[in-house]
C-alpha cells in the first residue's frame, strides 16, 4: 500500500524507523525487533541507509523481507551518496521489482571523514533532483522527503529552509517526516510556517524516546535539534541509572506523542535505533 494513501483513513499513522546493522547477527536481531512491532500493527517500517550508503544492499533485502514475511508496509530510505544516476536508477528498478511502494527521498549525509556534502559524477546534489529524477523517469512509487522543524543544520536561514523545502516538494513529494524534536511547538510552528508558503502535504512528526544521555547529546548536535531544559534537567537527575533514563524518554515521548496526535498531527514517526522496547512502551502508554 502506498503511505500517501494511509493519510485517507481514519487512524493515525503510526511507523518506526530501522537503520541496517554490518553483520549478519545484526541483521537478524533488527528483524526480530520489527517482528517485536507486529502487535502495534503499525503503518509502515522505514529502512535507512547507512553511512554514505554503505549498506545499501542490506537495506533492500530488509524492506523486502519485513514486507513478505511479517506483513507490514515498508519504506526504502534512498539518498544521493554515492551513486550517479545509472546506480540510483538500478536501485528503483530492483525496488519496484521487489514490489517495494514506498521511498524516502534523502540527499544524505556526507560520507564518515568528509566535512561537507560533495555530490558523486553523475549523481545529485539535492534531494529535490532526487524526487524530480524518479518523478521524470516514470517510477510509481509514493515518494516521501525529510523536513526540519528546528531548520536544517546546513541552513541557518529558516525561510530559505521552508523555501528549499518547498521547491523539494514541488517536484513530488507526496509527504514530509520530521527530524526529531522535544518541544512539540517546535514542530506545530513549523506546521503553520510550512502551509503559509503553500505546502499542503502531511508532515508527520519524528519522535526519538530517549534510551541513552550521550547518545541523544551527539544525535541532537548532529542535526540540529535542542533538548528543552526541563528535559535536559530530569535526563540529568537520572543520567547514572540507565534504568531511569529510559523511563524518563519513554514517558516524554509519550505525552509528545499523544499531545501531537491530540492537535492534529497526521501520525508519528519513531526513530527507535534499532531497539523496538522503548518505542513499544510509548505505543503501549497510548493505548493504540
Amino acid at each position: 500500500m502506498k503511505i500517501k494513501d494511509m493519510f485517507d483513513r481514519d487512524s493515525a499513522v503510526i511507523s518506526f524507523e530501522f537503520f541496517p546493522p554490518k553483520t549478519e547477527k545484526g541483521t537478524t536481531q533488527l528483524f526480530e525487533a520489527a517482528q517485536m512491532l507486529g502487535p502495534c500493527r503499525p503503518s509502515f517500517i522505514s529502512v535507512t541507509y547507512g553511512a554514505g550508503g554503505s549498506t545499501r544492499d542490506r537495506t533492500l533485502d530488509l524492506v523486502v523481507r519485513i514486507k513478505a514475511e511479517l506483513g507490514i508496509e515498508t519504506m526504502a530510505h534512498l539518498t544521493c551518496v554515492g551513486a550517479n544516476r545509472a546506480e540510483i536508477a538500478s536501485v528503483l528498478d530492483r525496488l519496484q521489482k521487489a514490489g517495494i511502494q514506498n521511498i524516502l527521498a534523502l540527499r544524505g549525509d556526507p560520507p564518515k571523514g568528509q566535512d561537507a556534502f560533495v555530490a558523486t559524477d553523475g549523481g545529485f546534489h539535492h534531494a529535490s533532483e532526487l524526487v524530480q529524477f524518479i518523478r521524470a523517469e516514470g517510477y510509481p512509487f509514493c515518494v516521501g522527503a525529510a523536513c526540519y522543524p528546528e531548520g536544517h543544520p546546513e541552513t541557518p536561514d529558516r525561510e530559505a529552509d521552508l523555501d528549499h523545502l518547498k521547491h523539494k516538494v514541488e517536484q513530488g513529494v507526496d509527504f514530509l517526516v520530521s527530524q526529531l524534536f522535544f518541544d512539540n511547538e517546535d514542530y506545530f510552528a513549523f506546521v503553520r510556517r510550512a502551509r503559509a508558503r503553500g505546502i499542503e502535504c502531511p508532515i508527520v512528526p519524528g519522535l526519538m524516546p530517549i534510551t541513552n544521555v550521550a547518545q541523544v547529546e551527539r544525535f541532537t548536535k548532529m542535526c540540529g535539534a535542542r533538548i528543552p531544559q526541563e528535559l535536559n534537567r530530569r535526563l540529568k537527575i537520572v543520567e547514572q541509572d540507565p534504568a531511569a533514563v529510559v523511563a524518563t524518554g519513554v514517558y516524554w515521548s509519550a505525552v509528545q506523542a499523544r499531545a501531537l496526535l491530540a492537535e492534529g498531527a497526521p501520525g508519528v514517526h519513531f526513530y527507535t535505533l534499532n531497539k523496538s522496547s522503548a518505542s513499544l512502551a510509548v505505543h503501549a502508554a497510548l493505548g493504540m
